[in-house]
């Protein structure tokens, strides 16, 4: 796929460009949008502030994220707390993500989808009352490893949000800081961040090579003045 130019702008410019090319999609049955990046990256941002401007523009958006897809914590850590296997291979439910939701909103799907199979509070699977989708929908999903061959044919538009692993790790201390109660915890969140989050994310690019499947690409390490490459 022959990389764009890439342009640089606002935040407001950056969400309008991105909503004029989803705007633009068209498909048979609801849109499917994968908000791909690292943890930290701001995929959740961005994926909350292109539902707030599509639904100003009379969209009906479902929103959605892989953080619902977690298997209970016993399966996810089944490698141990920090193993970057256990990140890439077990975190994850991707058959129910497929069954549920990305499946019935698909081609020759019947719209009835669920958007959740996990309740983190309780650590234990979630079953939600199924919902009709518009035939006009989006669905934005945002989540780390959406790009990998099990998933990527499920896709309509692939947006990944990329920046530099170590911004990363800033970030998450920074947003960890003020969340922890005191530097053992800080400690924690460090340690996680290099010896499972970002380990994982580089399995992920050595395997999946996710930015070589990307539609678009947005640069995020300048949030307010981020760059962005539309490929398709």
């Amino acid at each position: 796929m022959r990389e764009a130019a890439k342009d640089q702008g606002s935040r407001s410019e950056l969400i309008s460009r991105l909503a004029e090319v989803i705007g633009s999609a068209t498909t048979a049955h609801p849109l499917r949008v994968a908000v791909d990046g690292p943890p930290a990256s701001g995929k959740t941002t961005l994926a909350d502030e292109l539902a707030v401007v599509l639904r100003a523009q009379g969209r009906d958006v479902i929103r959605a994220t892989i953080d619902d897809f977690l298997f209970p914590r016993a399966q996810r850590y089944r490698r141990g707390q920090y193993s970057a296997e256990g990140c890439y291979f077990d975190a994850h439910d991707r058959a129910a993500l497929c069954r549920v939701l990305l499946d019935p909103l698909g081609p020759g799907g019947d719209r009835r989808f669920q958007h959740a199979v996990y309740d983190s509070g309780t650590d234990t699977p979630s079953s939600p009352p199924a919902t009709t989708a518009s035939a006009d929908a989006v669905l934005l999903f945002d989540g780390v490893f959406l790009l990998r061959p099990e998933l990527i044919n499920h896709w309509d538009l692939r947006i990944f949000v990329s920046i530099p692993f170590e911004q990363t790790v800033d970030r998450a201390l920074k947003r960890g800081a003020a969340l922890a109660g005191s530097t053992a915890d800080t400690i924690d969140i460090e340690r996680s961040w290099r010896h499972r989050y970002i380990p994982s994310q580089q399995l992920y690019f050595a395997t999946a090579r996710p930015t070589d499947h990307a539609d678009i690409i947005v640069y995020n390490d300048q949030l307010q003045r981020p760059t962005w490459e539309v490929r398709r």
